[in-house]
Parts: structure tokens; sequence; C-alpha cells
């Protein structure tokens, strides 16, 4: 029952990945299915199992070649479509936390029929989630970078058009969900808490290991992250949240039972996703943290392989799209399967790292994660660092510390800045030795290799190499 399930699994995810390059179709799609049943219902008359795989492939591929076409075939409203290429007066919401940047600010906006609208103003004005805005501007669809699909990526998420500094009007707040309203309000205070204790780029560091607001910190600084291979420290990955999870249940271990401080650390996960005010990429990576956490502490590999995929197919059961064009939902599902099964086939071949400070622990999880991530890097930004070990196993040895004094420091900034003054001064003692360790490999003119064009097909060979080894380790083990 369970190599079907897995079976199921892939193929629904192989039906959305092949549909979303090949165009296959709702009438193919329609016939799959219809096959798989047919050949379902043959099964059991038959009772051979090769008949049963068969059905279940051609069935999950069918429905997620399906699942894709739906998604794929929403577009902007009727009512809409009219305006397009002209200027209109809009009437609709905030609809999600707005993103600042350096030079301007950009927010979902939805309107009146459902329509959801990519809105670029300046900074200031400042709008929030949940105000109620009148939009004069040009309605335009969005257009395609020269190295990169802009309006695919937008229609992952049914945004269709796009509003360029368009004049507008605040008509009154507090119009969204209430509880999603208070979460970012919550967020937002956190966030203006620790920039009243700690400089800039302190705050905004502090603020991304926290809770993933990062919009301070400035391209420039941000490129050297990626540069040095530690963007996913600021990005709110599952390595954040575990560590989160895992520091609680080490509180709760000290004087309750294994079960119960497991609970705990997952709860954990929970309240800090609904603190950052659990945005889908939040989400994600939750999961994502919560299952390696489980696999960590439990050793339970094989029924969290399991979940793992059952999370992975619900999710892209909810957003087929998520598959090919987020990058994130990519990253964080291959950095996952590299923590869960990859870093214990390692083991035996870096048994030189010492486990003093964690060390070995946290250098497994870098080499682990970097190879599962690396062959999709290099083929869609074509770049790959090659001083990430090091920068890794210097700065991830005092993240925990400074998560918990940075997240003390916001925290007590709210009540005064003279509570936050100790934990503050040892975060900011912290922050800037892992800003200092960032610029030092940046500096390092070898520390990034780029590629011009990495081809698809060894990427594939690179993941097949890595899922032989895998299980060639896993059978001698």
């Amino acid at each position: 029952m369970g190599g079907f399930l897995v079976l199921g699994i892939l193929s629904f995810g192989l039906g959305i990945a092949a549909n979303s390059f090949l165009n296959i179709g709702f009438p193919f799609a329609v016939l799959l299915v219809t096959l798989g049943c047919f050949l379902g219902a043959f099964y059991f008359y038959e009772r051979s199992k090769i008949f049963a795989a068969l059905a279940i492939f051609i069935l999950f591929f069918g429905a997620g070649v399906f699942r894709y076409e739906l998604k794929d075939s929403r577009d902007v409203s009727p009512e809409l479509t009219p305006q397009v290429g002209k200027n209109s007066i809009l009437e609709g919401i905030v609809a999600d936390e707005p993103e600042r940047k350096e030079n301007y600010a950009r927010f979902v906006f939805q309107n009146k029929t459902g329509d959801k609208i990519l809105v670029t103003t300046q900074n200031f004005p400042e709008f929030f989630y949940g105000d109620y805005l009148l939009i004069e501007g040009r309605i335009e669809k969005p257009e395609n970078f020269s190295d990169f699909d802009w309006k695919a990526y937008l229609a992952k998420d049914d945004i269709f058009l796009q509003l360029n500094n368009p004049k507008i009007t605040l008509q009154s707040r507090d119009k969204g969900n209430p509880l999603k309203k208070f979460l970012f309000d919550l967020k937002r205070k956190y966030v203006e808490s620790l920039e009243s204790v700690l400089p800039e780029p302190h705050s905004s560091f502090a603020s991304g290991l926290t809770v993933g607001g990062r919009e301070s910190m400035g391209k420039e600084l941000l490129e050297k992250f990626r540069q040095v291979g530690v963007i996913h420290i600021v990005v709110l990955s599952g390595y954040n949240v575990t560590i989160i999870a895992d520091n609680i249940a080490k509180f709760f271990n000290l004087f309750l039972s294994k079960t119960i401080s497991l609970t705990a650390g997952l709860a954990g996960i929970f309240l800090f996703a609904l603190l950052t005010g659990a945005p889908s990429t939040v989400v994600r990576a939750s999961i994502m943290a919560s299952l390696i956490y489980i696999a960590k502490t439990t050793g339970r590999v094989r029924e969290t392989t399991i979940a793992l995929l059952i999370a992975g197919f619900l999710m892209l059961l909810a957003n087929p799209k998520l598959l090919r064009w987020d990058s994130s939902f990519q990253l964080s599902f291959l950095a996952t399967i590299g923590l869960i099964f990859l870093a214990p086939r390692l083991e035996n071949y870096f048994w030189w790292l010492p486990d003093k400070w964690k060390i070995k622990e946290y250098g497994l999880a870098t080499i682990s994660a970097q190879l599962m991530v690396a062959p999709l890097l290099l083929q869609t930004m074509g770049t790959f660092s090659l001083v990430a070990l090091p920068t890794n196993l210097l700065i991830l040895i005092l993240i925990p510390y400074t998560m918990f004094f940075g997240f003390l420091t916001g925290i007590l900034g709210w009540f005064s800045q003279w509570l936050a003054f100790i934990p503050g001064s040892i975060a900011y003692f912290l922050l800037s030795y892992e800003l200092w360790i960032v610029e030092i490999f940046a500096k390092i003119s070898w520390s990034q290799i780029t590629f011009d064009y990495f081809p698809v097909y060894l990427t594939i060979l690179i993941y097949l190499g890595i899922l032989i080894f895998i299980i060639y380790d896993s059978k001698n083990a």
C-alpha cells in the first residue's frame, strides 16, 4: 500500500511537471484519467500488481495534468478585461502584506471583481494589509524580462495585471481579515522595535533571521549573502524554524517527557508561523521544518518520507504551479530531502569533522543541503558558491544564540529600550561578527562560480546520481 501511495504522488507531480513544459491540454488529461480508471477496474478482474501500478501511474499522471490545466485556465475577469491597457479607476483592498524595497513598495491589490493586481508605488505614504484604496492608473499585463518569465511567476498566484505608479487615495483601513491584520500588525511592531534598538543593517538582519523581515538590508548586502551561500538564514527557511523548535524542545525536555517536548517543539513552529503573519512561504517552510524535526528527533525516516510526499502532494494540489514557478518551494523541498536522506549517508565520509560546538552537525547539514540545491541553482541562476561550507560553519554555530537574543531584543523593545539594552548589545555583537564573516568571504574573487548556461539534462543526471548514491549507500548500511 505504501508503495502505491508513493507511486501515485510521484506520478501526480510528474503530470504537473510535464504539463508545465509541454502544455498537454484538457482533452488528453481526461483521456489519461479515463484510461487509468479503466485499468483500475481491470485490476479487480485480473488481480495483477502490474495492472494496479500502471493504473495508478496513468490515473495520477492524468490528474496532475488536469489540475495544472485548471489552474492555468484562470485569467482576468470578463468585467475587467475591457479596461486592460487603459486608464481606469478601481476600488479594493490591499490583499497581502506589502513588500518594501529600498526605492519602492509593492503590494497585491484586489478589486471588487476579485482580480488581483500587482501595484508598484513609492515607499511613502505607507499602505498596509486591509487598507481600502481608490486607485487610478493604466492597467497593464505583465511583461517578461529577458531571462525570466515574470508573467508566469505572477500567474502562479493568480496575478495577471499590474499597475505602476498609480494615483492612490486611502479610503479607509481595517477592511481585511481581522486575524491576518492582527498578525501582520504584530510582526510590524516587532520589526519597528528592533529598529528602535539596533542600527542598520543589524536590525534588518535580525528581523530576517527571526521573522523574515529583510527588506531593508539592501540589494548589495543581500547579494553578498547569496554569493557566500548563506541567504537561507534570512529568508525564513526550514533551517531557521527548526532551530526554534529544537530550542523549545530542549527547554521542555529539562523537566518533561520526550513526547511532550516534541509536541512543544511542533507547537513552537506553529506559533512562529503565526507571528510572521503566516504567508505561504513561511507555512511551507514550517511544514518542511516540522518534518525535518520529527525525523531528527524520532529517527523514523520512512514515516517522515511518506509525510514529506503527502505534504508536497497537498501543496501541489492547492497550487500546482509551485513545482515550476516557485523557487522557494523547489529549494526548500530539495533542502529538506537532503537533510533527511543525504546527511545521514554522508556522515561516514565526513568522520573527520569534530563534534565540538556542533561543527559536524552543521557541516553535514550545510553539505547535504548545498548538494541538493546546487544543480537547480546552476540550472536556473548559473551560480554556485565555493565558500558556502566555511561561511556556514563559521556562522551557523552562533545563529541559535543570535536568534534568541535578537528575538528577546524585539520583544523587550516593545516595553522599553532600556530593558532591551543588554540582550540588544549581545545581539549586536553576534550580528556584527556574522556580517563581518559575510563581508570577508564576499571579497574573495573566486567565492562564486558563474555559468552562462547549464543544461537541463546535466541537472537531471546529477540528481539521478545523488538518488543512486542514497539508494546504494542505504542498502550497504
